[in-house]
């Protein structure tokens, strides 16, 4: 069967979903409580059928991951100038996006600030700054250089996600 990343990615939301159900019906028919003197009331629960139902979407769900893992790394698609694997991809953006949130830390400091409270009983009145020791404008070029590489791997990303299919054997 072809699909592409994004049918993928919702078919194993799908039968994650579908697991859950079987696993929360296990939960709660697997056992049953009664009193001495009373007719039980016992839920209807087969060992097996649940159990093999389970194994099944595991296998399908095997099945798929194993085919979206061997297209996101042999897959190459255009990001700016260069060419580059999914997997590769999903890999960066997770390296700029932690490097693009300390560039915007960084970006939104004073060039001076203040430190601390003091108090008029303190023996140190004389107050402390605590500067900077980064060019500032350089710090949020960088950070728009960063964002700009994020978007436009997210881009191309989002493009093979959609439009890209591979076979996967379910």
């Amino acid at each position: 069967m072809k699909m592409t990343s994004a049918y993928a990615n919702k078919l194993l939301k799908s039968l994650e979903e579908d697991k859950m159900f079987l696993r929360n019906k296990e939960s709660s028919s697997s056992t049953y409580v009664a009193a001495i003197n009373e007719e039980p009331v016992i839920p209807e629960y087969d060992y097996l059928e649940v159990a093999t139902a389970i194994e099944k979407i595991d296998e399908k769900m095997a099945r798929i991951k194993h085919a979206l893992n061997l297209s996101n790394a042999t897959a190459k698609v255009a990001v700016g100038d260069q060419q580059m694997s999914i997997d590769t991809i999903l890999i960066k953006m997770a390296q700029l996006n932690k490097r693009k949130a300390i560039l915007d830390d960084m970006r939104k400091q004073l060039p001076k600030t203040r430190e601390g409270e003091y108090s008029y009983s303190s023996r140190n009145t004389v107050p402390e700054y605590r500067y900077i020791n980064y060019d500032l404008e350089l710090v949020k070029k960088e950070y728009e250089r960063v964002s700009k590489t994020v978007m436009e791997m997210q881009m191309a990303l989002d493009l093979y996600n959609q439009t890209v299919q591979f076979e996967v054997d379910i």
